[in-house]
C-alpha cells in the first residue's frame, strides 16, 4: 500500500475516534447529576447487585464488585462497551462484573433488545447475545420500528433452541425480569446510561478514565 494512503487511512480512524470520544464525553456531561452527586444521601437499594443477578465475571469474596445499568440501544453504552471489555481483561481475576437492564423509554427497541438478551441468557447465551447486541448496535439502534425479528436471527445465528426462545420472549416473566432491574435502578437513583455502581458507589462519568479510577480506588482499600 501507498505510505500516503497508510496515513490518510490512519489520520481518517482518529479523527473517527476522537469525534467518538467527543460525543460520549457531551453524553456524560449532559446527564443529570445523581442525588449522591447534588449532596443527598445516596438513595435506593442495599447493594446494586441481587442474588439473581447476571454476572459475566466471577471473582468470588473480597473481589471489587461493578455492576452496570445499561441500555442496548444507548449510543453511550455502545461506546463505553469495548473500554468495559478492556477493564474486565485487565482486572480479571480482581472483580466481579454484573450487568442489568435499564432500557430507556426514548429508545423504540432497548426493551425488546433487553427481553432479547434475557431470553438469550435462559438458555446459558447471555454474553454472547450481550456481545451480539452492541457490536450490531449501528445496524437497529434509532430505528422507529421492532427490530425484535432481527434480534431472533441473532439467536438463531447463536444455535439458541428457538421455540424455547419464542416462548421465552413471550412470556410475562421475561419482561418482568426486564423491569424489575429497572426499578432497582431507579431506586438506586439512576437515571441515565451506562451508570455504573463500584461497590455500591455510584461513578459519576465525565470521562472514559473514571470507572478505571473507581476500580483502582477500591482495589487500594
Amino acid at each position: 500500500m501507498n505510505t500516503n494512503v497508510k496515513v490518510a487511512i490512519g489520520f481518517s480512524g482518529a479523527i473517527v475516534l476522537i469525534v467518538i470520544a467527543f460525543i460520549v464525553v457531551a453524553i456524560l456531561q449532559a446527564q443529570p447529576p445523581s442525588p449522591e452527586a447534588e449532596g443527598g444521601p445516596e438513595p435506593g437499594l442495599a447493594s446494586a447487585i441481587r442474588d439473581d443477578s447476571h454476572i459475566l465475571d466471577d471473582a468470588g469474596d473480597g473481589a471489587v464488585t461493578v455492576v452496570e445499568f445499561l441500555d442496548f440501544e444507548c449510543e453511550a453504552c455502545g461506546a463505553f462497551y469495548p473500554v468495559v471489555e478492556d477493564l474486565r481483561e485487565e482486572f480479571s481475576g480482581q472483580i466481579t462484573f454484573a450487568i442489568r437492564y435499564f432500557p430507556l423509554p426514548g429508545h423504540f427497541n432497548s426493551k425488546n433488545a433487553a427481553i432479547a438478551v434475557e431470553a438469550a441468557a435462559q438458555q446459558g447465551q447471555l454474553e454472547a447475545m450481550y456481545t451480539r447486541m452492541f457490536e450490531t448496535q449501528p445496524e437497529w439502534g434509532e430505528a422507529q420500528e421492532s427490530r425484535a425479528p432481527l434480534f431472533r436471527q441473532f439467536a438463531e445465528e447463536l444455535g439458541l433452541d428457538l421455540a424455547e426462545y419464542d416462548a421465552a420472549v413471550a412470556d410475562p416473566a421475561t419482561l418482568e425480569r426486564v423491569e424489575s432491574d429497572f426499578d432497582d435502578g431507579v431506586a438506586l437513583g439512576v437515571a441515565s446510561t451506562p451508570t455504573f455502581f463500584v461497590n455500591d458507589r455510584m461513578v459519576q462519568l465525565t470521562a472514559f478514565g473514571d470507572l478505571r479510577e473507581a476500580i483502582e480506588a477500591e482495589l487500594d482499600r
